[in-house]
């Protein structure tokens, strides 16, 4: 019986341009049954982080139905509104957005006034409430136990220690990994975990975790991520498939699009890219070091290292996600407009100012549809490569006792 390598799912931050991730599993999901695949679950491990790690506990609780789980991502995603993510009405934007940007400004003359200390940008409480329909994860250890899934990881960043945390969980008793500024909890993965990964610095409230019998508080898990891959590796993935938010496949070549001295929106925008999106095309770019090490090795000096290639296929957007938000801005409901306005962002289209921080909020269906299609395309033109990696193209012609052994759906 051939051996199938472990396949590790990475799903990475981004706030609202995780809908692009929806598209890409879309696309898996035809490109599969195109190729034959029924049943099972083609990502054993799966890890995300910020808002990848709604998606990926929203996979991972429904292990045993990969289309029915796709499919009820594409719906969500599809039909998105800001206030089920953030309060957006004109009471809960004043009552943090106002307030913050006012400590913000004249915050010295009534930093003694307790009543005003608001704790982010936006009031994030209706999350929860989605979370709770839009992801089962009580399910996720029945799922580990029948055999569908092998491990769950969620990434979280400790404002209280100041360590980058990896809570998982696993079929195996994995040693939890510590590595510079980075460690893994062993853990049963809740909606408090979601939270607090996904808590975009300034802009969302941290969430209260506890960590070997200590209470710290978390934020979301792109800040201080240096290796988006290692958890995956750590659980057991032979080979990872990426889903990166922006950035590596985009357009190539140098860009101005405003000259003038940039305002807070182009500042904070700039700064949330860097959170979310430059670590991973720097671990891609180790991987493939080390990969293209490992080649070079004598077979003897092989086995004596710990180390092992990872095959490791990264889709990512081919269209700068900045310039489709510009185009939805008018989408956003008229009281985070008038916030956002207040921080800079403004115009629209060619002409929009701030556009990449508005890119992370605008949960509205206008822009996560075109970036779901967006996904889609982007995979399917890689049809081939998706092909390779899995092996489905061999896959489609195997002997039944080459597919992978089915397992029983839970109904609970």
């Amino acid at each position: 019986m051939r051996h199938t390598p472990v396949t590790g799912l990475i799903l990475t931050g981004g706030g609202a341009r995780a809908a692009y991730q929806v598209g890409v599993l879309s696309a898996i999901q035809r490109i599969r049954a195109e190729a034959g695949q029924r049943g099972g679950n083609p990502f054993p491990v799966i890890a995300g982080t910020s808002a990848g790690a709604l998606n990926a506990a929203a996979l991972a609780a429904r292990a045993d139905d990969f289309d029915a789980a796709v499919a009820h991502l594409v719906s969500v995603w599809s039909q998105f509104h800001a206030d089920q993510v953030y309060r957006a009405d004109s009471l809960g934007v004043i009552r943090t957005g106002a307030g913050w940007l006012t400590m913000m400004s004249i915050g010295w003359i009534i930093a003694r006034w307790r009543k005003l200390k608001p704790r982010s940008l936006l009031d994030n409480s209706p999350l929860a409430g989605l979370l709770d329909s839009m992801v089962r994860v009580d399910r996720v250890p029945a799922m580990i136990e029948a055999g569908h899934l092998q491990a769950l990881a969620v990434s979280t960043s400790s404002y209280s220690s100041g360590l980058h945390v990896t809570f998982y969980d696993s079929v195996r008793d994995a040693t939890p990994w510590v590595r510079s500024q980075r460690r893994a909890v062993r853990d049963r993965i809740g909606i408090g975990h979601l939270l607090a990964s996904a808590a975009i610095p300034f802009v969302f409230p941290a969430t209260q975790l506890a960590v070997d019998g200590q209470t710290e508080w978390f934020g979301d898990g792109s800040m201080r991520q240096a290796a988006p891959i290692s958890p995956a590796v750590h659980l057991g993935a032979e080979r990872v498939l990426v889903v990166g938010a922006g950035r590596m496949h985009e357009p190539p070549g140098r860009r101005v699009v405003d000259t003038g001295y940039p305002n807070m929106a182009q500042i904070a925008g700039h700064a949330l890219s860097n959170i979310f999106l430059d670590a991973l095309a720097v671990d891609v770019e180790r991987l493939q070091r080390i990969n293209s090490t490992l080649k070079l090795l004598t077979p003897e000096a092989l086995k004596a290292t710990s180390l092992r290639p990872i095959d490791v296929l990264v889709i990512a957007p081919s269209q700068r996600l900045d310039d489709i938000a510009a185009r939805h801005l008018g989408a956003l409901p008229a009281p985070v407009r008038a916030l956002l306005r207040g921080v800079g962002v403004s115009g629209k289209g060619t002409d929009a100012r701030g556009a990449a921080l508005a890119s992370y909020l605008l949960f509205e269906a206008d822009y996560t549809r075109e970036l779901i299609a967006l996904g889609v395309a982007d995979t399917l033109a890689r049809r081939e490569e998706v092909m390779r990696f899995f092996g489905w193209q061999a896959a489609a012609d195997a002997r039944p006792c080459d597919r992978q052994t089915a397992h029983p759906v839970i109904t609970a």
